[in-house]
C-alpha cells in the first residue's frame, strides 16, 4: 500500500536551477541583480546585523537601572484570603507563614481585596486603609509592628 503512494498532481514542482548559463534564463548574474552585498558569495549576515547602524542590542543601557539599598519588598495578603482559607483569631508573620499564606521572609502587608465577616486580630508590617476599615467594620484589629 505505502509504495504505492504519490503526492497530488500539481502539488510538487521541480526547483529552478539558478547560474546553468545564459540560456537557462537564469544565468550571469543568477538572478542576484548587478553588485552589491547582496550579489555576493557568502552575504548572510550576522543576527542583529543592521546594516552598519548600531544595533538595538548596542543601544541598550549596559548595566541595570537603580535598586534603591533602602527598598522594602513585602509579602501581600488580601482579605479575601485570610477570609476562605482562616480561622477568626489572632495571626502574626509566624502563624501566617506556618499556615504559608506568606513566605516567612518579607514583612507583611494585609491589602484590601474582597470581603471579611471573621473577627481577626492581625500584627503586621503595613496595611492599606481599605483593608483596615474592612478588618475592623468585622470586629477585628490591626496592630502594625515594625521589626
Amino acid at each position: 500500500m505505502f509504495h504505492t503512494l504519490k503526492p497530488n498532481k500539481g502539488s510538487t514542482h521541480t526547483s529552478r536551477r539558478f547560474a546553468r548559463g545564459n540560456g537557462s534564463g537564469r544565468g550571469t548574474t543568477a538572478g542576484r541583480g548587478t553588485k552589491g552585498q547582496q550579489s555576493r558569495v557568502g552575504k548572510g549576515r550576522r543576527l542583529g546585523f543592521e546594516g552598519g547602524q548600531t544595533p538595538l542590542i548596542r543601544r541598550q543601557p549596559k548595566l541595570g537601572g537603580f535598586i534603591s539599598p533602602m527598598r522594602v519588598t513585602v509579602d501581600v495578603l488580601n482579605i479575601d484570603t485570610l477570609e476562605r482559607k482562616v480561622p477568626p483569631g489572632s495571626y502574626d508573620k509566624a502563624s501566617l507563614s506556618a499556615l504559608r499564606l506568606v513566605n516567612g521572609k518579607d514583612p507583611v502587608k494585609i491589602l484590601g481585596r474582597g470581603k471579611v465577616t471573621k473577627k481577626f486580630a492581625l500584627s503586621v508590617y503595613a496595611v492599606s486603609k481599605s483593608a483596615k476599615e474592612a478588618i475592623e467594620k468585622a470586629g477585628g484589629t490591626v496592630t502594625i509592628v515594625r521589626a
